[in-house]
């Protein structure tokens, strides 16, 4: 007697999530809470970056030529701030007789010279300060050490002369080193900060981190050539482009989120379709001829 041969039933299919399901699932909806208060907090990132990208109230032209006192646009110690740089300004004070430096790589016109520099000790302070200032420019070394020498020679000849004196008040350079071969005193950068290692008398002594490029020369020498600063630009592009990668990194926290919840859906797709890709391949096996001569035997 042939038996019948029994079928499996097919294996209950199942259908897979949504996307949507996915992310309104709660491990989600937390993760997409924490996007969205990173992304906040990087779009007020470029928010306060593109508000200061505008100057809104800049220096009115021409302010820079405006002569003021020293002491009304700096401290001493203090950064100058960026609308002021170039700002001509004016003081008055004693040389020190033994600090007049010279100072190579200096340009008048495309020409390549050397300053002349002193300490000037200010008068009117209540604690000793000092200033470094620029008296003025030649083409020549020997005219450079000559000058300095009689500009020497003139404030030991008479210690309480007091000069007045009225130029560009301008930033550090920065330090440098000097040329190979080069005498290991040489200075290419007027850096009050470096000549400030080779003045006397410095015990208690404030500084102005800028110095004063005299608008006519002191001494036997030209005076420097020193046009007014460019007026600035009202938009700051650099701070306009601060602001756009705060922007992008605020869509790229959000886009994260998307990114990471369909990776784990297409993910547990897959896995669904395998394990029923498997259990319709175990139904078939046990469906096939050979199962069903199994059971007639």
């Amino acid at each position: 007697m042939t038996s019948t041969p029994t079928t499996e039933p097919a294996p209950p299919q199942i259908f897979p999530p949504t996307l949507r399901e996915v992310m309104l699932r709660p491990r989600w909806i937390a993760l997409l809470a924490f996007s969205l208060v990173v992304a906040g907090v990087l779009a007020w990132l470029g928010q306060w970056q593109l508000g200061r990208a505008v100057d809104t109230s800049p220096p009115e032209p021409g302010l820079t030529e405006v002569v003021q006192p020293l002491a009304d646009v700096v401290t001493p110690g203090d950064y100058l701030p960026e609308p002021l740089v170039g700002q001509r300004v004016e003081t008055s004070g004693t040389w020190v007789a033994s600090d007049f430096i010279v100072v190579s790589s200096r340009f008048n016109n495309d020409v390549q010279g050397y300053w002349v520099t002193g300490q000037l000790r200010v008068s009117g302070t209540t604690t000793p300060t000092s200033i470094a200032v620029a008296t003025g420019w030649t083409s020549s070394l020997d005219q450079a050490n000559a000058a300095a020498d009689e500009l020497r020679a003139q404030a030991e000849a008479d210690p309480s002369a007091v000069v007045d004196v009225t130029g560009r008040l301008i930033s550090d350079e920065g330090a440098s080193i000097p040329p190979a071969n080069a005498d290991p005193l040489t200075l290419v950068k007027m850096s009050p900060a470096m000549l400030l290692g080779r003045w006397h008398d410095i015990q208690n002594l404030d500084v102005y981190r800028q110095y004063i490029a005299s608008q006519t020369a002191i001494g036997p020498l030209d005076a420097i050539a020193s046009p007014a600063p460019d007026e600035r630009s009202r938009v700051n592009w650099l701070n306009i482009f601060y602001a756009a990668e705060w922007a992008i990194f605020a869509g790229f926290a959000l886009y994260l989120w998307y990114r990471l919840a369909r990776d784990a859906w297409e993910k547990e797709v897959e896995d669904l379709e395998d394990e029923q890709a498997e259990a319709l391949a175990e139904s078939s096996a046990s469906s096939s001829p050979a199962g069903a001569a199994e059971s007639r035997d």
